[in-house]
């Protein structure tokens, strides 16, 4: 018999049990009561819970529209734009403590990997007109929030690019973050990196000044909007018209429904003239020339027909990659790209930089000189190597003796000595004409000293020096000078509202200490026709003005108007408005006189001792073309050339300029990028690099 083992657990005593029973029914209560609790809000008020939970809670959420694309000419994408999502900060909606935003923003530097220490933060100001900057330490978080609300109070604060995951983490702990959301908007993206950067331009978001603007009138402060380029100028067509939603959010952030839905209208596309592969070749050309000479450091071309003024190509350098606008970028950035001794990358030099032309200017001082008759075809001049009028003598690059020479060979040799004389021979006396005599008159007819019109914003123009102009210039100097008149200072402040760049700001200087002219104060003399008829002097024109003036050699007097747009379409590619503006103007050339200058050109390219036959002397296309070479006070010479094959030679005319700053000789660093263009454009690849060895300006 098996015998089992004795139970020997104590047995409860009745003050324990009472005490089980007394912690028992005490939890019992309580359950029942947090379960009657929840049975009631869930239950019997869930709606009303839920409704005052939502309606409190009604938020409008801006639905940000696609810009439209910018396309080149065959179709290729060279600005597009993709979705990402942004956090942003809602000003009226941070907790209105100071303490209470530290803590919002310490939580959310933490989140998007941010560093909440102090550092530098600048904040930029204006009152009454004037700048004012002003530094405080801040975290990177409050300084975004500090500068861009100073720019735009009412605006939401961009704060960093996020990804879904940082979406759902704040949108459930939305009572964490009051003020904080994550917006849907879209970023610019260049698929070609630097292609034609400073031809598309920017984007960004709109500012205080643009905002009082009428063009802006009613749009959203969080708009984004063309800044520069072809962005800007086609602004109205590229940015869509922003959608918004009413939605109802819950306790968590997360929208239970939407109330009201207006939907965004996508940026239409904008269509370009230009050639992408042409673009490139001419940015590789530019930049190879560039580094090949020891002193050339920046430069520009334009390439375009010369019987409509579409822009085939147009390019700057040095140059920058668009893209690093797509984010807030640091104002010591800002200045590295606007630095003119860092190259001023944004710079667009085709249109925004203007300077003497030298030689290429000859074309103009000859028609001036014919249409005049100052000269005749068949006159010719004795060019000994050296020009002497009134005990002032000049002479050609090198001192070459050219010989007899009549205007088409003039042309040819590129001899200064045979445009001075022209130069003394179209001057004017200065008290009957200070508009100028015939040499100013028809470089003015043909763009020289005025704006093209291209579809571009900023486009410098230039300057074309006159008697007027002179007088003008001495009569600031004066005033500048003496510190008088518009540079009068009171109680030491400068009260100007002329605006000079590099001029001097103490109260008074030594004559011509302003550098607004020599401070000789002098007239109008013979000397300063003599400079401008071989491009020198005070003559200040842009590489896109050559190109209208070479254009009306080609065309026979049309002065076009330059575009890069071709039409503005939808995203499928329905034309909704074509772009062909009108020519400006068109002047009347003698044909006899036109065909006589067109020889000079041809053969300066062609023939031997033309200054570019080097280069393009074997081209297989026929080539009208002149050198020119600038120079400049205690710089190294500017290369420029300027080119064109005709209508009457092809089925697709061209017209190319070429400027390098501090590149010498023009048929050395000027003549060998243009014939890679050419190369590109007939024959669809650019060669190989061809240095000239003319030494002639």
């Amino acid at each position: 018999m098996i015998q089992l083992p004795e139970d020997r657990r104590p047995p409860m005593t009745p003050q324990l049990a009472l005490r089980v029973t007394v912690v028992g029914s005490f939890a019992l209560v309580m359950f029942a009561i947090i379960f009657f609790r929840l049975w009631f809000l869930q239950v019997l008020s869930g709606d009303q819970y839920v409704k005052a939970a939502t309606i409190n809670r009604v938020r409008d959420v801006a639905v940000a529209a696609p810009r439209g694309e910018i396309l080149s000419s065959n179709g290729t994408v060279l600005v597009g734009s993709t979705k990402a999502l942004e956090v942003q900060i809602s000003s009226p909606e941070l907790p209105h403590s100071a303490g209470g935003q530290a803590v919002v923003f310490r939580r959310l530097a933490h989140v998007l990997g941010m560093s909440p220490k102090p550092i530098k933060c600048s904040v930029t100001s204006y009152l009454n007109g004037q700048r004012i900057v002003t530094t405080y330490r801040l975290a990177a978080i409050p300084c975004d929030v500090k500068q861009q609300l100073t720019a735009l109070p009412y605006a939401d604060v961009d704060i960093k690019e996020a990804n879904k995951y940082v979406q759902y983490y704040l949108a459930e702990r939305q009572q964490q973050f009051r003020g904080v959301e994550v917006a849907q908007i879209y970023i610019p993206s260049y698929p070609q990196g630097t292609l034609a950067a400073q031809l598309v331009g920017t984007v960004g978001r709109i500012t205080g000044t643009e905002i009082k603007q009428s063009t802006y009138r009613g749009i959203d402060p969080n708009a984004v909007i063309g800044q520069s380029g072809l962005e800007g100028e086609y602004d109205r067509y590229l940015r869509g018209t922003d959608g918004s939603e009413k939605v109802q959010i819950d306790a968590l952030g997360q929208p239970t429904r939407n109330l009201q839905t207006n939907p965004p209208i996508p940026g239409h596309n904008l269509a370009l003239s230009l050639d992408a592969n042409l673009q490139r070749v001419g940015q590789q050309a530019l930049a190879a020339s560039i580094a090949s000479n020891p002193n050339a450091d920046a430069g520009s071309f334009v390439a375009m027909n010369p019987q409509n003024g579409q822009i085939y190509a147009m390019g700057s350098y040095p140059t920058f990659n668009p893209s690093i606008f797509t984010k807030p970028i640091s104002e010591a950035t800002y200045k590295n790209l606007t630095n003119p001794n860092g190259g001023d990358p944004l710079l667009n030099r085709a249109i925004q930089s203007a300077g003497p032309t030298g030689s290429t200017f000859k074309p103009i001082t000859a028609t001036a000189a014919l249409e005049s008759g100052a000269w005749n075809i068949n006159d010719t001049f004795d060019d000994t190597g050296q020009y002497c009028f009134s005990g002032q003598c000049r002479h050609n690059a090198g001192n070459a003796v050219d010989g007899a020479l009549n205007l088409v060979n003039a042309i040819r040799v590129s001899s200064d000595d045979f445009f001075y004389h022209l130069g003394v021979l179209t001057n004017a006396d200065p008290t009957k004409h200070p508009n100028g005599g015939p040499l100013d008159q028809w470089a003015r007819a043909y763009g020289i000293g005025r704006p093209t019109g291209i579809d571009l914003p900023g486009e410098a123009a230039g300057t074309l020096p006159s008697p007027r102009w002179r007088t003008s210039r001495n009569r600031l100097e004066q005033q500048c000078d003496d510190a008088t008149g518009p540079f009068r200072y009171t109680n030491g402040q400068h009260t100007s509202s002329v605006k000079h760049k590099g001029y001097h700001r103490s109260p008074k200087h030594s004559p011509g200490g302003c550098g607004i002219a020599d401070g000789t104060n002098r007239p109008w003399s013979v000397g300063d026709n003599e400079n401008l008829a071989v491009g020198q002097g005070d003559v200040q024109a842009t590489p896109l003005q050559l190109a209208v003036a070479y254009s009306a050699l080609e065309n026979n007097g049309k002065i076009v108007t330059p575009h890069l747009g071709l039409n503005v379409q939808t995203a499928d590619g329905t034309v909704l408005q074509q772009i062909d503006p009108p020519p400006a103007r068109h002047i009347e050339i003698n044909s006899l006189y036109r065909d006589t200058i067109l020889q000079g050109l041809r053969d300066a390219a062609s023939q031997a001792g033309g200054t570019s036959a080097d280069v393009m002397g074997t081209f297989p296309e026929q080539v009208y073309g002149k050198t020119g070479t600038a120079q400049y006070t205690k710089q190294p010479d500017y290369a420029w050339y300027a080119c064109f094959v005709p209508s009457w030679a092809t089925n697709k005319p061209i017209m190319v300029v070429v400027h390098v700053e501090r590149g010498g000789f023009g048929d050395v660093a000027a003549a060998p990028v243009a014939r890679q263009i050419l190369s590109q454009w007939f024959f669809g690849k650019p060669g190989a690099f061809k240095a000239g060895a003319s030494a002639t300006l």
